[in-house]
């Protein structure tokens, strides 16, 4: 079973933006999965947790395309909820009775691979005219090799960027074509913006951890380098990554914890997100918290920008992650299964995704044209275009083979360190310290 499958009717469809509802469903299996299989035609089971009202169409209308461009594979979408597929799908291989194709994580592929959860791809890969891995991103592809061999395809990922307000830059006698481009300036925009009665804060002119993690901004500050380096050490306690927890904790500090508290509880509930109501005049986020911004927003007038550097050519790092199209291991039909998920993560199929479900893609050349599509808004297009270059300094932090857990480990010593409890530079210790002693049983 060895040919290309083309997507044809996307081509036509991205050109209108058009998503056909008659998909329908709300869980399960796909309402019109059975319908017209050919006699000969073999089934694979695809599994994704994308059921809601907005994705669930249009990934439906994907795989109508793939059925209906030939008549020898039949995908049947199963729709798993968030948390469950992947228990569900583990069970299954384990079982010996898998899904044919499953929506994973990014980050721990390698995991799958060395447990022989997940099939290698390098057979089909190198039987394809083309080079694969040259749709996507470099560091996707990285994530989703294992011993020189990938095990995945790269479906969608995500980069994290500052947005912030035009109007309220402006109302504070600063430039809103020029946001903060290192640490220093983010902290002198923010107490420009910042706007107070006594203790009843007006406007907050930025924090840290809205949204954003303590390790983003340890990456940011330690030169792109995750709690761990390229060759599998431990780089949680270095200075860079003290300093930048001394940076958010003084952020902390001034702002008061109850504030911050009080605000992070309304973030993301539409109309009374304090970046869309004004209370907050810049934010770090996922860059596809344009969707929000598209549905809630109105007339807000945004932009947005890289995370500032620490410092001037330090880097403007950012974290990212994503899903990939995986074959479990012990898929009954391999060839079946590649041939659509080499379909899926093609532009076509990728652009649509894109267009109808606002995410940032993992195939690059699909980036590039929704950046300049005409279905998009200025604001859209100016968002696809700044994520295509943000990838280019965006870290994933894969899962290490010798650190499955480390997470347990680490995150309660962030925890206290932004509770007050310890200092960072106590506190990165100790994760240091639990983290190397978990590798090394591990590599015994």
């Amino acid at each position: 079973m060895k040919r290309s499958f083309k997507p044809a009717l996307l081509s036509l469809l991205i050109g209108t933006g058009a998503v056909l509802s008659a998909c329908g469903g709300q869980g399960g299996v796909a309402e019109n999965s059975g319908a017209g299989v050919p006699d000969e035609a073999v089934e694979i089971e695809f599994w994704t947790f994308w059921g809601s009202e907005q994705r669930r169409p249009v990934i439906e209308e994907i795989i109508a395309d793939f059925n209906n461009m030939q008549d020898e594979i039949h995908v049947r979408h199963v729709y798993q909820p968030w948390g469950d597929i992947w228990t569900k799908s583990l069970a299954a291989v384990a079982a010996g009775n898998p899904p044919d194709v499953v929506i994973q994580d990014i980050n721990t592929v390698r995991q799958r691979a060395d447990a022989n959860q997940a099939m290698n791809l390098q057979e089909f890969i190198d039987q394809e005219e083309e080079e694969v891995q040259e749709r996507f991103y470099p560091h996707l592809w990285e994530a989703v090799v294992h011993e020189e061999d990938a095990y995945a395809l790269p479906f969608n990922t995500d980069t994290q960027v500052l947005f912030y307000n035009k109007d309220l830059y402006e109302e504070a006698g600063l430039d809103p074509n020029s946001p903060p481009s290192t640490w220093d300036e983010l902290e002198e925009y923010a107490k420009a913006l910042d706007e107070r009665d006594g203790d009843h804060w007006e406007t907050i002119g930025f924090y840290p951890l809205w949204n954003l993690g303590p390790d983003i901004w340890a990456l940011n500050a330690d030169n792109g380098n995750t709690w761990f380096d390229e060759d599998g050490n431990v780089t949680i306690h270095t200075p860079e990554k003290v300093e930048a927890l001394e940076w958010v904790v003084e952020w902390q500090e001034r702002i008061g914890r109850d504030t911050i508290n009080r605000y992070e509880a309304e973030f993301g509930d539409g109309m009374a997100d304090p970046f869309i109501s004004g209370l907050v005049a810049m934010r770090g986020q996922n860059i596809n918290y344009y969707s929000s911004l598209k549905d809630n927003a109105g007339e807000l007038n945004f932009g947005v920008a890289p995370l500032p550097e620490k410092e001037s050519g330090s880097g403007h790092y950012s974290w990212g992650g994503g899903f990939v199209a995986e074959i479990p291991y012990g898929a009954e039909n391999p060839e079946a299964s590649w041939e659509f998920i080499n379909y899926l993560t093609d532009q076509a199929p990728q652009e649509y995704w894109g267009l109808n479900g606002f995410d940032v893609m993992a195939n690059m050349e699909a980036n590039e044209a929704l950046a300049e599509h005409p279905d998009l808004s200025d604001e859209g297009r100016m968002v696809y275009d700044l994520a295509h270059m943000n990838l280019d300094v965006t870290v994933l932090a894969p899962v290490p083979l010798d650190a499955p857990d480390y997470h347990s480990l680490l995150n309660p010593n962030i925890d206290e360190i932004m509770l007050g409890k310890v200092s960072p530079e106590e506190g990165l210790s100790q994760a240091q310290e639990a983290v190397e002693d978990l590798v090394e049983q591990n590599q015994q």
